[in-house]
């Protein structure tokens, strides 16, 4: 019988083990076995919106960030977070179509060159308009204080009332000289029919960028 000292060096019985120790390991019951755990980096991450298909392979050439599909992705970089919205989501109540579509011709696909392209909501009913905002997702609220049968200064004050961190609200006021309702309804802004494009856009701007900033 060969004893260890006896054998050449670097051969090892067929019985032994070799464990790296820096190898992560853990003992598995009473029996003294040993289960290595190793952390497998994927090759390839599945592309979005496409179930079952591979995206190309992570590229880390550019100074350490993750690329993928040749573009860094800032929420994998960590530069922002994974469930940020890229939208800026406005809601229009008026029961009348063309006042809805006069609002969204004035504020266009983006508000403003620093803020995200615009996701549009339109509500013709207070019942609607409740139940939208009730859900949440929403950074402004334009409501038509003319609407009927429930204009939107007194929705608005519902909505202050009983939304909590209700988003901010314009309403579009009859005339001017309204400005003193737009105060008790608890807006946050108000712009007088006829709809000035250069006025509404300035003043949901304004709140859009207050709203943002706070997600």
């Amino acid at each position: 019988m060969t004893s260890p000292s006896d054998r050449p060096d670097g051969d090892t019985p067929d019985s032994a083990v070799l464990v790296d120790e820096s190898t992560d390991t853990r003992q598995a019951g009473s029996s003294g076995s040993t289960t290595e755990e190793s952390a497998v980096e994927p090759s390839a991450v599945e592309a979005d919106g496409v179930e079952g298909e591979a995206a190309p392979l992570e590229d880390r050439s550019h100074a350490g960030a993750v690329v993928v599909a040749g573009h860094p992705d800032p929420r994998l970089t960590g530069e922002e977070p994974v469930g940020r919205r890229t939208t800026l989501s406005l809601l229009v109540y008026s029961d009348d179509v063309d006042t809805r579509a006069s609002v969204r011709l004035a504020i266009g696909r983006r508000v403003s060159a620093d803020l995200p392209e615009v996701e549009w909501t339109e509500c013709a009913t207070a019942p609607a308009l409740i139940a939208a905002v009730d859900g949440g997702g929403h950074d402004v609220l334009i409501l038509d204080g003319e609407a009927v049968p429930a204009g939107g200064l007194g929705l608005c004050k519902q909505l202050k009332d009983e939304i909590f961190r209700c988003p901010p609200v314009l309403v579009l006021t009859g005339r001017p000289q309204d400005a003193w309702l737009a105060t008790w309804s608890r807006a946050d802004a108000a712009v007088p029919h006829p709809l000035d494009p250069g006025a509404l856009a300035e003043a949901v701007a304004g709140l859009a960028r207050r709203r943002v900033a706070t997600r």
